[in-house]
């Protein structure tokens, strides 16, 4: 068992599935010990194994973001366990996929708690651990910010919101030596977006695999993107390589946003 401290720690929100799982496992290649941050325990058990296996330490925190206190928590365990913190890739937040009309007040305040203030709250928690090490962040916005729209009003305007946020934080990491990024995932396979296509088919009159190709069509992508291809967008801005690249925002999107 490895004992000696960690010379580079990360945190990662969102870590039990999808982008923040892969990513999670992604960065054990690059970080000597991973936080993970979720509230199904099993999952990231099993996101564990793989980060164990690609000879990191993995920090399990099978934690509820709604809960204000949370991220707080979180970092207070990754210092006490690894005495350090480099990075922090927030990638929580599942908005509801809902038309603008449709949205509930609990709607909003769940996605808001989720995506905007866990991810918030995350970052002034990290901050002065980040300072110390001149740590990076990246955020995780979604190519809907580039343009928001009534058919998925929570998703596309939070995610505008996360992006101005961002822009905030990148602001204030310039004095404090902390550079903030976004991250602008595009139509990835996920649980998420399976559901999200469902949703497409049943207001088309489509089955699945019809809904699947249409979308794509329209949306005028290349084709649907993988976890691990966006994993690779966290880990190469969380890296010494991006070290120049502070303030922006990175889409990976096979081509989704059609705007500057």
């Amino acid at each position: 068992m490895m004992t000696s401290q960690p010379q580079r720690v990360v945190v990662v929100s969102g870590a039990s599935s999808g982008i923040g799982a892969a990513t999670a496992v992604r960065l054990a290649q690059d970080f000597d010990a991973i936080a993970m941050i979720a509230r199904r325990e099993h999952a990231l058990r099993g996101v564990a194994e793989q980060i164990e296996q690609r000879g990191a330490r993995p920090l399990i925190l099978p934690l509820d973001l709604h809960a204000p206190e949370t991220p707080a928590r979180a970092i207070t365990a990754t210092i006490a366990e690894f005495g350090r913190l480099d990075g922090i890739a927030a990638i929580a937040g599942a908005v509801k996929q809902a038309d603008l009309f449709a949205l509930s007040d609990t709607d909003w305040d769940d996605a808001l708690a989720v995506k905007l203030h866990s991810m918030r709250r995350l970052l002034l928690a990290g901050w002065p651990h980040l300072k110390a090490t001149s740590g990076a962040v990246v955020i995780t916005s979604g190519a809907s910010a580039a343009a928001p729209n009534a058919a998925l009003g929570a998703v596309s305007s939070i995610n505008a919101f996360i992006a101005a946020l961002a822009k905030a934080f990148a602001d204030r990491g310039t004095t404090d030596g902390i550079r903030v990024n976004t991250l602008l995932p595009g139509p990835t396979l996920t649980d998420r977006r399976h559901r999200m296509l469902e949703l497409f088919a049943k207001a088309r009159g489509l089955d699945i695999e019809e809904a699947t190709q249409v979308f794509a069509s329209e949306a005028r992508i290349l084709r649907y993107g993988t976890v691990e291809e966006v994993a690779e967008g966290y880990a190469w801005l969380l890296s010494p390589h991006a070290r120049w690249v502070h303030g922006t925002a990175l889409r990976v999107d096979g081509g989704e946003a059609k705007t500057p």
